[in-house]
């Protein structure tokens, strides 16, 4: 296609790169990380996997995952957004065709982390077209509708997985990740054809350009911003988010099965219902930080996922365990899109792919260091409840640096 090739729709062609969005993070998020907690049980007892090789194979993706924050932005720069999302994808999907015969822990441990790589050089750039499509009070919306990709791969892999363990038995496991590699690799394809980097190339303004609502000053207003100081005050509360959740999303299926002997299906069922409410989640906190501001969405965020830690510490049976399912599965995704949407507010688009960089460096460090820890402590105590009770401590500290988040921009 030229610079300039315009498709007639009936809605603004911005839209179409939020699909593409949908789409990488089903494939990138939803497929290639967030699938692992439903993969971990019949893959730990197959190759007679450790609690703590449990954790270190999730720190190895997060591992990846640093690396790519540290080049995508270059890489982006070097060969547009569209092509470093490619890129990604293909590397995601490779990795993840890999691992379905890998047949030790250390091959898994070294492909799952260059899927991780993989995911960053996706994940980053495809978060960052929303600096280059949307006008601020666009932009939380258009970002939380982006991040429902994540929740369609959690409902997708609850209800394979299981299905393909039933029919495969020790081998399902095997078949769920050659599948999914597979149609990662056809997601990418599809990304490649339908995304543009820019609206100029195909002629168009960013969404919200016309409209006087567009031309809104950021949420996290003040006469004069420390950039330095607001980028390390947002990589600090996105590496407690970090650090956090990824404990739940790792270890909460194992928890099911091996502590409160649930079955495999039915911690599936459990696990499509947080993929469920999260699709609802993103684009709710997204509107939520445009009209209310995005620090009382993040605020809100992290004081719903503080209840969900301690009511999945509390070891107080199946109901309490329900619902501090529904309230991880409701927050569950939220903040990515809120953060994007700070830093496109306070930054031109050129600036945004780096600047989300940066901070995404403190939220992979939270990622590397939370499943290694909560595997260890998991090891040593023979439970997770002490790793959720450190969660909860961690989302509590996130909460009172949000409400300070004012005066970092200050």
């Amino acid at each position: 296609m030229g610079t300039t090739d315009r498709v007639s729709l009936p809605f603004h062609q911005g839209w179409v790169m939020v699909i593409a969005g949908v789409f990488t993070l089903f494939a990138c998020l939803g497929l290639g990380r967030f699938a692992l907690g439903m993969l971990l049980p019949a893959m730990g007892t197959d190759l007679q996997l450790s609690y703590s090789e449990m954790g270190f194979i999730s720190t190895g993706n997060f591992i990846g995952y640093l690396f790519s924050v540290v080049i995508s932005g270059r890489l982006s720069q070097m060969l547009g957004i569209r092509a470093t999302i490619f890129c990604g994808l293909m590397l995601v999907g490779l990795s993840m065709l890999l691992i379905s015969q890998s047949q030790h822990f250390i091959p898994l441990l070294i492909l799952y982390l260059l899927t991780g790589i993989g995911t960053g050089l996706a994940n980053i750039p495809v978060m960052v077209l929303i600096a280059q499509w949307f006008y601020p009070s666009y932009r939380g919306r258009a970002a939380g509708c982006m991040i429902i990709g994540n929740g369609m791969g959690i409902v997708f892999s609850g209800l394979l997985i299981p299905w393909l363990n039933h029919q495969w038995g020790d081998i399902g496991w095997r078949i769920a990740w050659f599948s999914s590699g597979s149609l990662v690799i056809l997601i990418g394809w599809f990304v490649y054809w339908v995304v543009r980097n820019t609206p100029a190339q195909m002629g168009l303004l960013a969404v919200g350009a016309d409209e006087p609502a567009g031309r809104e000053e950021p949420h996290i207003s003040s006469p004069k911003i420390n950039p330095r100081r607001l980028l390390v005050h947002l990589g600090s509360i996105y590496f407690l988010f970090g650090f956090t959740y990824v404990i739940y999303v790792t270890f909460i299926v194992t928890t099911l099965i091996q502590e409160h002997k649930f079955s495999e299906s039915v911690a599936g069922w459990f696990w499509i219902g947080v993929g469920i409410l999260s699709m609802v989640s993103s684009p709710l906190f997204g509107i939520l930080s445009d009209r209310l501001g995005r620090k009382t969405a993040m605020i809100l965020v992290f004081t719903l996922q503080t209840s969900a830690y301690l009511l999945a510490a509390s070891g107080l049976g199946q109901s309490v365990l329900f619902v501090s399912m529904a309230l991880f599965g409701i927050s569950a995704f939220s903040l990515p899109a809120i953060i994007v949407a700070i830093i496109s507010d306070h930054l031109e688009p050129a600036q945004a792919a780096t600047v989300f960089g940066y901070v995404t460096l403190f939220f992979g460090v939270g990622q590397i260091s939370g499943p290694s820890l909560a595997g260890v402590l998991a090891e040593y105590s023979g439970s997770f409840s002490i790793s959720y009770l450190l969660a909860a401590a961690m989302t509590s500290i996130a909460i009172l640096l949000t409400l300070r988040l004012n005066n970092a921009s200050q």
